[in-house]
């Protein structure tokens, strides 16, 4: 069993996640890394992935994050995602909704604007489903 450490998961909107970890596996932009208790201080970009959580007692939690930073030290973990979602809140058939609907609105687009924006959120929600595997 790995020591424990302080892992806090932060979005723009509220933090996450706030608790002991033994190990977290991160989505870096230059390749995935594991990040434990004593580990040297390290400041990188993630690519969008899943953050694979390992507990104390060995219970996993997988969230995909997107966009942002992580700051790994001897005794903690700090990661700024600007989009997170837990594995376990996804639900396949709402996603698979969510990304008819948004095809729909970039089909259904009156401007240039418009289209952009729901191809954003068609591209994030697609972007989900491939990272999970969906």
């Amino acid at each position: 069993m790995a020591d424990p450490y302080t892992f806090e998961l932060v979005s723009p909107e509220r933090l996450l996640i706030s608790e002991d970890v033994e190990s977290v596996v991160v989505p870096g932009s230059e390749g995935d890394f594991q990040v434990m208790a004593n580990h040297a201080p390290v400041l990188a970009t993630l690519r969008p992935g899943l953050l694979d959580v390992v507990l104390p007692g060995g219970k996993e939690r997988r969230i995909f994050v997107r966009d942002g930073f992580a700051e790994a030290g001897p005794d903690s973990l700090t990661i700024l995602a600007r989009q997170a979602i837990d594995a376990a809140d996804l639900d396949k058939k709402a996603l698979a909704q969510e990304v008819k609907d948004a095809q729909e609105d970039v089909a259904d687009a009156k401007d240039d604007a418009a289209r952009d924006k729901a191809q954003e959120k068609l591209d994030s929600l697609k972007l989900i489903q491939e990272t999970l595997g969906l």
